[in-house]
């Protein structure tokens, strides 16, 4: 990786600081026994977010471990170059910055309409349903690939062990937000989610 890529990426510097919080929790033998392990995850085909699923699954299933992932959800506006807008009664388009300010749904709700549906396709447990769900809206979810290699990993366990692996929906969102509410073209925003998935 080039120094720049190196110094754009920045999903594990914001993870670190609560992972040692936590670890500063565990006593100090339990420390020593712990590391880190950061995969960095780039830009992926379904086929091989599958491929990986499959090769992750069994460190995904030892108890002794815990996967983070780390992702934005949409990315608004346009200095991210991405205006999808959802009628409520028509098809969905890309503002221009010479449309009129939408109401029918302002456009933070039309953001949060978009985030939802990643989220449940996320909570279903379906990877296909995801990457669905993300070609049918563009969502500029930046951590679509590894969201989508954990998927994948998930639904390896839950064949190897005939459906028995998780009851119900596998991932659990607990928070969403918004860095602001949209109301015309000129805003932007980040969508921000909180999940966790226990085999």
């Amino acid at each position: 990786m080039s120094l720049s890529m190196d110094e754009e990426e920045h999903s594990i510097e914001m993870h670190l600081p609560y992972i040692h919080k936590m670890l500063s929790r565990a006593s100090s033998n339990q420390r020593t026994l712990l590391s880190i392990v950061p995969i960095l995850v780039g830009h992926t085909s379904p086929s091989t977010e599958r491929k990986f699923g499959e090769l992750l699954a069994p460190y995904l299933a030892d108890p002794a471990n815990v996967f983070v992932v780390s992702s934005d959800f949409a990315h608004w506006g346009t200095r991210f170059n991405y205006t999808y807008y959802q009628p409520a009664t028509s098809s969905p388009c890309s503002l221009k910055s010479s449309s009129k300010t939408p109401t029918d749904p302002p456009i933070h709700e039309s953001i949060g309409n978009v985030d939802m549906a990643c989220i449940e396709a996320v909570e279903s447990g379906k990877h296909k349903a995801f990457l669905d769900t993300i070609s049918r809206t563009s969502n500029t979810v930046c951590g679509r690939h590894p969201i989508g290699i954990v998927m994948a990993a998930m639904e390896v366990l839950k064949a190897d062990t005939q459906g028995q692996a998780t009851e119900g929906r596998p991932f659990s969102f607990v928070r969403y937000e918004r860095s602001s509410d949209c109301v015309t073209i000129r805003d932007s925003s980040v969508s921000y989610a909180s999940a966790f998935a226990v085999l």
